[in-house]
């Protein structure tokens, strides 16, 4: 029987090869044309019709900024309690340790999901898990605005952080299909945006409402911007059924290669350099650099503003030198550090140091997320729940080394941590960059002959 039918993408196509075959007619994912089929009319046929067609009213830059604030609604979710620990405390009557568990409670809980949700959720319509992660975190910060249990607010943070890593692993698979191949960077380059601007605007935002009200109007701030993401991600977006759903023993099995081992191992070094410095960059500021707390304060914003524009900056010019990238990233945030050790005491040269350094961190985050998603492209929201992983795995074991030499060396002494990790690294980089010579495609039969490897 005949049916004419948008022209879909073969089997385990993306998103942005599909758009490619469109080119001429429109661009991103709006573009397609119709054809011709002689085949036996099935449900699944023609639902999978209807699917595509409804997608291909999808506008990418929409798609991108809605998953932007959508990860920035989770990250503002998870950071912002860590400027008004004091606050809960107080309102808990608990002491200001036990407050702290509001953050390192969802911490865990990401670090132990990471690997696991996103593969799980794997075979599920992303629209559907992105809807209920988000009707979660909602659900969870309404609890927390009306409960009066520390006991409850602790499991009302717990349950959202396993659902974390699902959503941004799929922000960032998403992004990245719904452009053409060679500006996946740039899309998941914004992804990152919201993560920064999360890490940027959680903690003062909620800080400056808990000082002129109460922690309950902060938990509820929190849940509308959840809440209105969710309501824009229920109406916008289409249907987005998995096309070829992978077993998991089938995505399990590209832990069997040693570049997706070289690629996490090198990214958990490089980021467990920059956050174990980071996690103590206030102290040094104040105490090798000589500024006072409230210029401090102005500093590690400007250190995460420029982080976003090291984001955007690579995420621009990243594909067309992603070797260059790769190869750099450790030298340069190397020298980077050594200098700031150098010249540390000269306040204003600190200062400018650590604006560069932002910017290069900035950028890391988008090499090191292409590192591990190139490795196991047939996988994607697997890859990216390792890259999740390796972040949190490096923030984790980066900052208790660097504060292990505080405590025996001094304040100055944690960039002596960061410069271990990043040698570290070096290692893996040079591994990964020799098993993968550039233009070279991936050995495996189930992986797409246009997805490349740098």
């Amino acid at each position: 029987m005949l049916l004419f039918t948008p022209l879909l993408p073969a089997a385990g196509m993306g998103i942005s090869e599909y758009s490619e075959q469109g080119r001429g007619m429109g661009e991103g994912i709006g573009a397609g044309r119709y054809f011709c089929v002689a085949l036996p009319l099935s449900t699944e046929v023609v639902m999978t019709a209807v699917t595509k067609q409804q997608s291909a009213h999808v506008n990418p830059k929409l798609l991108v900024a809605l998953l932007t604030l959508g990860v920035f609604g989770i990250i503002n979710t998870e950071m912002g309690v860590v400027g008004i620990i004091p606050q809960i405390a107080e309102t808990f009557n608990v002491s200001v340790p036990d407050a702290g568990w509001t953050v390192s409670v969802f911490a865990l809980m990401v670090a132990i999901s990471a690997p696991i949700m996103p593969l799980l959720c794997s075979g599920f319509n992303r629209k559907l898990v992105m809807v209920v992660a988000l009707g979660v975190f909602t659900l969870s910060n309404i609890v927390s605005t009306i409960t009066n249990s520390f006991a409850v607010l602790l499991v009302a943070r717990a349950i959202p952080a396993i659902l974390h890593p699902v959503y941004v692993s799929l922000a960032f698979t998403v992004a990245a299909k719904s452009v053409a191949p060679e500006n996946s960077a740039k899309a998941i380059s914004m992804v990152f945006v919201g993560v920064s601007a999360g890490m940027v605007l959680g903690v003062p935002v909620s800080s400056f409402i808990v000082t002129h009200s109460a922690v309950a109007y902060a938990m509820a701030g929190f849940g509308i911007v959840n809440a209105l993401v969710m309501l824009l991600t229920v109406f916008l977006l289409p249907s987005m059924p998995v096309q070829e759903r992978m077993t998991y023993g089938e995505q399990l099995r590209v832990l069997k290669r040693p570049v997706v081992w070289f690629s996490v191992l090198a990214f958990t070094l490089v980021n467990g350099a920059m956050f174990g410095f980071f996690s103590f960059m206030s102290d040094f500021l104040h105490e090798v650099s000589n500024w006072s707390f409230d210029v401090v304060a102005a500093i590690l914003l400007g250190y995460s503003l420029t982080n976003i524009v090291g984001n955007v900056l690579v995420g621009r010019y990243f594909m067309q030198h992603k070797r260059f990238f790769i190869a750099s990233m450790s030298v340069v945030l190397m020298a980077l550090y050594v200098a700031l050790y150098l010249f540390g005491e000269s306040s204003y040269t600190a200062v400018a140091l650590i604006m560069v350094i932002g910017l290069a961190a900035g950028g890391s985050s988008i090499v090191g997320q292409y590192m591990i998603s190139s490795s196991a492209p047939e996988a994607p929201d697997f890859a990216n729940g390792l890259f999740l992983t390796a972040a949190n795995a490096g923030t984790m074991v980066g900052t208790a080394l660097c504060g292990l030499f505080i405590t025996y060396m001094g304040t100055a002494a944690s960039l002596f941590g960061t410069l271990l990790f990043l040698a570290g690294s070096l290692f893996f980089i040079a591994a990964r960059l020799c098993s993968t010579r550039s233009g070279r495609t991936i050995n495996d039969d189930s992986v797409s002959p246009q997805v490349q490897m740098a």
